[in-house]
């Protein structure tokens, strides 16, 4: 028999705010333990929380990003358990009355186009975290406790592995696009839930859901569905029957194992936060969070594809960084250059500038202007590409202009046909041999342009040295 998994996913994401959700301590990562901790957040007696205005301006945002219904009055409430590493022994989240419900995340999967519904995006409080240490036992780190998440809970829209990481990296780029999430893995910024079924191709009956925990990075996701839907199908096929229950992801071991069996949303009691009064976003608040939305990541990729031409690697390429598509978009827009050749340069060896550098765009001082000034240097015969080449590395480290640059680098391209000329008869009395070779029947062409290049210290234009190359052995 063969088997359709059905998965849903529950994607937490920190948000980049720089103080907690209920507190003024710090967000900052890495600091050491316990040193951005206050009674708020660390759940003593008599302590009163108070929320983060941006908390919720950053959560209607992604609402407003996925297609979701933003609601203009939402609520607190707490989630009752006990962990360690809760100090309150609840979490404040959102129950009933989410910030935002009901959207769509549209991603591509071998070029076809799929869609995952959204049930909802609610704001909540991070947990702290637990450090473990063989000699010593365990320690509570409660900086991490009362950092700002969203969590996106999708429908069971999903049935592969493919169609998961696919989803979660739209989720990623459109986080970074809204500047709402540093989107930094190896943190802990994005971590997700995952719930995996099985049932019999061609059944619309849902089969009995399994979550999955710890998971931390897209790739262990993708491994993570891959054994779950493998186990399940070889549990029914020795005549078991799956339970729901909870089970916790080992990436190490690649396989999982059994938190807790069956729980469900009245095990945690949730009741509305009596210490916090319900959110109301009014209409000029809605209107300046539906200000701040760009063109967003799927949208530029079509437009990639249709307007400018591009393969669908590159549309990926440069529409997954939003920095790239806005030196793209804003090079474009001058009308001097053609869009493709904005992308290759951003492609090679602007890409292959930052890798090597291991900074973001952001970080650098090349802007869109000198990108068009450089193209057009070139395509003017101003200067070669190599020479382009040259130019490069200055234009992101210092604010000079791109002919500055050229003309303190000594770069500009000999175009004057008469001191070519000069130099092309040179060439060809100093290279006798290469001459008599020419006569013989044998292609020296590529030999005596370099000749040429190199004697007019690489400025000499090579379409005019082809050219008068050409004329003046032909008189040979």
């Amino acid at each position: 028999m063969k088997y359709e998994a059905v998965i849903g996913l529950e994607v937490h994401a920190e948000l980049s705010t720089k103080s907690k959700i209920y507190c003024s301590c710090s967000t900052g990562f890495g600091a050491p333990i316990n040193s951005h901790t206050c009674p708020v957040c660390t759940g003593m007696p008599g302590a009163l929380p108070v929320l983060n205005r941006e908390v919720v301006h950053y959560a209607a945002k992604m609402g407003k990003a996925t297609g979701c219904a933003v609601n203009s009055l939402c609520k607190s409430d707490r989630k009752n358990y006990f962990y360690p590493d809760l100090p309150k022994a609840y979490q404040i989240s959102q129950f009933d009355v989410p910030i935002c419900e009901n959207g769509e995340v549209y991603f591509y999967v071998d070029g076809e186009k799929k869609c995952c519904r959204l049930e909802r995006i609610h704001f909540e409080e991070d947990a702290g975290k637990l450090l473990h240490d063989e000699i010593d036992g365990t320690i509570v780190d409660f900086n991490r406790c009362g950092v700002p998440l969203i969590e996106m809970v999708t429908r069971p829209d999903l049935r592969s592995s493919a169609e998961a990481k696919e989803f979660l990296e739209m989720i990623k780029t459109t986080l970074s696009y809204l500047n709402i999430c540093d989107c930094k893995m190896e943190e802990g910024s994005i971590r997700c839930d995952i719930n995996v079924s099985i049932r019999p191709e061609g059944e619309t009956e849902l089969g009995t859901r399994v979550e999955m925990k710890n998971v931390n990075t897209f790739s262990g996701a993708v491994r993570a569905i891959d054994y779950e839907i493998a186990r399940q199908i070889e549990v029914v096929e020795n005549g078991g029957e799956i339970q729901q229950e909870t089970r916790r992801w080992d990436d190490v071991k690649l396989k999982n194992t059994v938190m807790r069996t069956k729980e469900d949303a009245q095990d945690y009691r949730y009741f509305p936060d009596p210490d916090l009064i319900a959110v109301e976003i009014d209409e000029p608040w809605m209107r300046k969070i539906e200000s701040e939305i760009p063109e967003l990541p799927i949208a530029r990729y079509e437009r990639y594809l249709n307007e400018y031409g591009m393969t669908a690697m590159e549309a990926r390429q440069i529409s997954d960084s939003f920095a790239k598509a806005e030196l793209l978009d804003q090079a474009s827009k001058s009308g001097k250059i053609k869009p493709k050749a904005a992308a290759n340069w951003i492609l090679s060896d602007i890409s292959k500038y930052l890798n090597d550098k291991g900074i973001e765009l952001t970080d650098t001082k090349l802007t869109a202007q000198k990108l068009v000034d450089l193209i057009c240097l070139i395509e003017a015969g101003t200067i070669s590409g190599a020479a382009g080449k040259k130019v490069l590395p200055a234009m992101f480290e210092t604010d000079e202009t791109v002919e500055a640059i050229v003309e303190r680098m000594g770069l500009k391209q000999v175009s004057d046909e008469s001191a070519i000329l000069t130099i092309v008869q040179g060439v060809i009395a100093n290279n006798s041999k290469a001459v008599e070779d020419f006569k013989a029947g044998k292609n020296v062409t590529g030999f005596l342009v370099g000749q040429c290049m190199k004697a007019s210290k690489g400025q000499g234009n090579p379409q005019i040295i082809n050219k008068l190359l050409a004329q003046e052995l032909g008189k040979l």
